[in-house]
């Protein structure tokens, strides 16, 4: 696994020695290896190992194909085990928890009108009644969200109803494709199977992610098309630059190829539907809530900047220029234009009908007319309700109880209780033996020693990024600032921990890079490889106890109040 990796660095190292390097040469310094120019562009990916499946007594031409197959194989279990895992009793606990009294209720509104209708103040004891409820009207309600999260909450409820395991089933369908996602994201990221499945194999047993993947609120749909637009643009990089490669000339030596200034600067690299993916998806991140705008900004910065790269790796003197003349256009009608069409279509329902909030605001005096009276009314009624939507969330500074600051966010510091009761002995799943009540929570919280270790693992790769170079670094850590960085501009406004699922994969990888570079690098002695397999390995075994140890107080089981107390290591938890 770690020689996969390293494989993986050697792949991205620079031909030309830094002046740096030149300088040490006179104390008896000796560069690396140095890597072709090809696999530089495109770092293959190492042939299967059939090693471990031929001591399991297959032939060879079996255990070559299970190798095989393992690239999918693998990701597929992963994602199988994850998957399990959040349909497990997924309609527990029977009630309206948290912010779902919202985003549940305003999706079946969505199934009916189109548009968010109204609901009484007891409409989720009527709705979970015997038998339920459901007294909505088609008078607009006030929502300050787009719809795409609530039109994929309205998929599970058309299928199964408004109950709680109908407007929980999407969730827990793109939490289980997400881990499969990072899977397969990280095989491409580290050119490692085993790397990739141990990333998503960290986020099948976060626990924010676990809560969030088993909630019916929005955060997770949102972190989904994040980390599809990431998975989008890493395919993108890949393709492009093995055009680069295809078109370099080739060395005198015939095996490989050779930077070559009129390709670097010149070569048109074509429809890039990889990148039109990506649009589409941060599209649809943002019209599910707005904070995807901060991430579209930062992942478009992120595929000029790996264009330069490329351009210059090909041998562009001026890959800057380059970029601007060739690839700028391109990049930006791929991703803003797609993006923003993507948003206004998700209004569809909006436009369609009549009875939304602000539906018909162009049309009544004295809106009428103006500088921008040539728009259609639906699209001037559309801005001035993202406008007044605007100013609802930079002022929303109502304290609540479990509102954090983002600066505690990586240790945790203030989790979000969704779920909480206290059922007497013999009630609701608490023992009958119980010496006292006891507790019934759903807490949203990621896996303490899975978020510690990350709180490591991001200095790791801060400093694989400033002083290696290394741009896998980079890009894990462009997706966790895209996601976390932008809420410090709003100190004042109430804001939640639960925020943070949007970064959690990329919180993963960057804890499995840390463990990667744990197993040592190539061509360590055997007694280097052992201490770095048991020392990952041990932490890698404390994460999963730690997610099994909380499982009580995520799922929303009764555990004795004593037990409840044990998990509630910090003050702040409570």
């Amino acid at each position: 696994m770690a020689g996969e990796q390293h494989r993986g660095e050697a792949a991205e190292r620079t031909a030309a020695p830094t002046a740096w390097q030149l300088r040490l040469r006179r104390f008896g310094h000796v560069d690396r290896p140095r890597t072709p120019l090809r696999e530089r562009l495109v770092p293959p990916y190492p042939a299967p190992a059939t090693r471990s499946w031929a001591m399991l007594g297959l032939s060879p031409r079996a255990a070559h194909r299970l190798a095989r197959w393992s690239a999918w194989g693998g990701p597929l279990l992963v994602a199988l085990v994850a998957g399990l895992l959040r349909f497990w009793r997924l309609g527990n606990p029977r009630a309206v928890i948290f912010d779902e009294t919202y985003y549940a209720k305003d999706a079946w509104s969505l199934l009916q009108y189109g548009y968010e209708g109204n609901w009484p103040k007891n409409a989720n004891d009527l709705i979970l009644g015997h038998p339920p409820k459901i007294p909505l009207s088609p008078e607009h309600s006030y929502v300050v969200h787009p719809p795409v999260g609530k039109w994929t909450i309205a998929l599970g409820e058309q299928l199964f109803g408004l109950t709680p395991f109908g407007w929980r089933f999407m969730t827990a369908v793109l939490g289980t494709l997400s881990v499969l996602m990072l899977c397969r994201i990280g095989r491409r990221l580290f050119r490692s199977t085993a790397l990739g499945c141990l990333a998503g194999g960290l986020l099948a047993v976060d626990g924010l992610h676990f809560v969030m993947s088993r909630t019916a609120l929005l955060d997770l749909v949102l972190m989904f098309w994040v980390l599809a637009a990431f998975g989008c643009l890493l395919v993108d990089r890949d393709r492009t630059r093995a055009k680069l490669a295809a078109a370099l000339p080739e060395d005198e030596t015939g095996t490989d190829v050779r930077p070559d200034p009129a390709v670097g600067d010149r070569l048109r690299l074509g429809l890039r539907p990889w990148r039109l993916a990506a649009g589409l998806c941060l599209g649809l991140a943002i019209a599910t809530k707005w904070n995807g705008l901060y991430i579209l900004a930062a992942f478009g910065l992120l595929t000029v900047l790996w264009d330069v790269a490329a351009r210059r790796m090909a041998g562009a003197r001026h890959p800057y220029r380059a970029m601007l003349t060739r690839d700028a256009l391109p990049a930006f009608v791929s991703v803003l234009p797609v993006a923003v069409a993507t948003y206004v279509a998700s209004w569809t329902g909006w436009f369609a009908t009549q009875g939304g909030y602000f539906r018909d605001w162009a049309s009544k005096p004295p809106n009428q007319g103006g500088l921008w009276s040539w728009l259609p009314d639906g699209l001037r009624s559309l801005w001035h309700y993202q406008a007044e939507v605007y100013d609802f969330h930079v002022k929303l500074t109502s304290p609540h109880t479990y509102q954090s600051n983002p600066w505690s966010w990586l240790v945790l510091g203030r989790p979000v209780s969704y779920f909480y009761e206290s059922p007497r002995p013999g009630q609701d799943g608490c023992p009958v033996d119980a010496a006292d009540k006891c507790a019934r929570e759903v807490l949203a919280i990621g896996t303490p020693l899975l978020w510690w270790a990350a709180c490591f693992a991001v200095l790791y790769v801060l400093y694989r990024w400033a002083f290696r170079r290394d741009w896998r670094a980079g890009a894990i850590l462009c997706g966790i600032a895209a996601g976390w960085l932008p809420w410090f501009m709003y100190q004042e406004r109430t804001i939640f921990l639960f925020y943070a699922v949007v970064f959690v994969p990329f919180l993963c990888l960057a804890v499995t890079m840390m463990l990667g570079a744990m197993l040592g690098p190539r061509g360590s002695s055997e007694r280097r490889r052992a201490m770095g397999a048991v020392g990952a390995g041990v932490l890698v075994l404390l994460i999963v106890w730690n997610f099994i140890y909380f499982w009580p107080i995520y799922t929303g089981q009764a555990i004795p109040i004593e037990s409840w107390r044990d998990r509630m290591w910090l003050d702040t938890w409570v």
